[in-house]
């Protein structure tokens, strides 16, 4: 019998996985963050001024050694459907916002790039995984009926 990981196998045949949950909007956040804590204490390196960008160039920003370089080498993440280290790809599979991608990744929100730490883009992450959404609120009262 010959054996093959999943990944080799979804590509000669379609791979439906039972029962397997999704994570969470939240639960990814929360990945993230756990994932730039674990990097060594070497500063990330921001997006360039990426206000100034036209939104389709915006979407396709990228730096190597940025916290979104970093949550693509995990494989969890990349498990979960990550597929890229663009901040497009970051606020689809975050589903975050232009204003809270900005926070987490903009050189302007770290002194120009010189104060960015994994554990501070962490701690904003952190943030953002802690905040109540309307999604929330909404779910929270269709389960008291």
């Amino acid at each position: 019998m010959e054996y093959r990981t999943i990944r080799e196998i979804e590509g000669v045949a379609t791979v439906t996985r039972l029962h397997a949950r999704r994570m969470s909007r939240r639960e990814r956040l929360l990945r993230w963050a756990a994932v730039l804590e674990s990097q060594p204490a070497q500063p990330v390196k921001p997006l360039m001024r990426i206000e100034f960008l036209p939104r389709q160039e915006r979407m396709l920003a990228r730096r190597d050694d940025s916290p979104l370089t970093i949550a693509y080498r995990d494989p969890v993440l990349r498990e979960e459907g990550l597929s890229g280290d663009t901040l497009g790809e970051a606020v689809r599979f975050f589903e975050l916002s232009d204003h809270e991608a900005h926070y987490l990744v903009c050189d302007c929100h770290y002194h120009g790039g010189m104060s960015m730490t994994p554990e501070g883009v962490a701690k904003r992450t952190r943030s953002i995984a802690d905040r109540v959404t309307l999604r929330d609120m909404w779910n929270r009262i269709r389960a008291w009926f």
